[in-house]
C-alpha cells in the first residue's frame, strides 16, 4: 500500500453507524459483540454487499477513499491476519481475487490498491482487505486527489514521493529477515 493510502486511513472520521447504540466503541477493542464487521455479518448493521459465501462477505466501504472502495471480510472474527486460520485465509484470498476481477470489470479500470492492515491504521478490529481503485490518470502530469483532505498531486509526484520515502534493502538485514521468517513457516 502506498503511504498515501495509509495516511488517508489515519484519523478517519468514525461513521455514526459504527458506534454501538448509546455508547462509543473503542476502536481496537477486540470484542465481536461491538465489532462493526461482526454486526454487519449478523445483519445488525446495513451494508451494500457485493459478494458473500459461507466464509467471506465483501461490501462497499461506508466512508470510501475513492469510488468503488470495497472491504473483503472473513465471517470469523479475528483481529489479526496472523491469527486467521488457514481455511479462512484461503477463502479470503480467493474472495479478494474474485472481487478485484469484478471491480476491474465494473469500473473498466485495472489499477487497484489491495491492502490488509494489522493493528496499524486498522480502524475496525476484524481482519479485512481494502480494495481501493487507483485514480484514473491520463498522464504523469494530470492532478488527482488521493484522499478527501489532501491537495491534488500528479502521478509523477506520487511516484517520486513513494521512491523518496523508501530505503534500499540491506543485504545483511535481508538475510537475517529471510532466515527469521522462513524458520517460522
Amino acid at each position: 500500500m502506498t503511504s498515501f493510502i495509509v495516511k488517508a486511513h489515519l484519523n478517519r472520521r468514525i461513521h455514526p453507524d459504527w458506534l454501538k447504540q448509546g455508547a462509543e466503541v473503542k476502536m481496537l477493542e477486540d470484542d465481536p459483540a461491538t465489532c462493526t464487521f461482526c454486526r454487519i455479518i449478523e445483519g445488525k448493521l446495513a451494508a451494500r454487499k457485493v459478494f458473500e459465501n459461507e466464509r467471506v462477505v465483501a461490501f462497499l466501504d461506508i466512508m470510501p477513499i475513492r469510488r468503488g472502495h470495497v472491504l473483503v471480510v472473513p465471517k470469523a472474527h479475528f483481529m489479526r491476519l496472523s491469527d486467521l486460520p488457514e481455511e479462512d485465509a484461503s477463502a479470503l484470498g480467493a474472495a479478494v481475487s474474485k472481487v478485484c476481477k469484478a471491480l476491474v470489470n465494473a469500473l473498466e479500470h485495472s489499477a487497484l490498491n489491495v491492502v490488509c492492515n494489522q493493528e496499524y491504521a486498522q480502524a475496525v478490529p476484524h481482519v479485512h482487505y481494502h480494495i481501493i481503485p487507483a485514480p484514473k490518470i491520463g498522464s504523469a502530469t494530470e492532478e488527482v486527489s488521493y484522499s478527501f483532505s489532501q491537495p491534488p498531486v500528479s502521478l509523477g509526484a506520487v511516484h517520486r514521493m513513494e521512491i523518496e520515502g523508501r530505503d534500499e534493502l540491506d543485504d545483511e538485514d535481508a538475510t537475517t529477515l529471510v532466515k527469521a521468517i522462513a524458520s517460522r513457516m
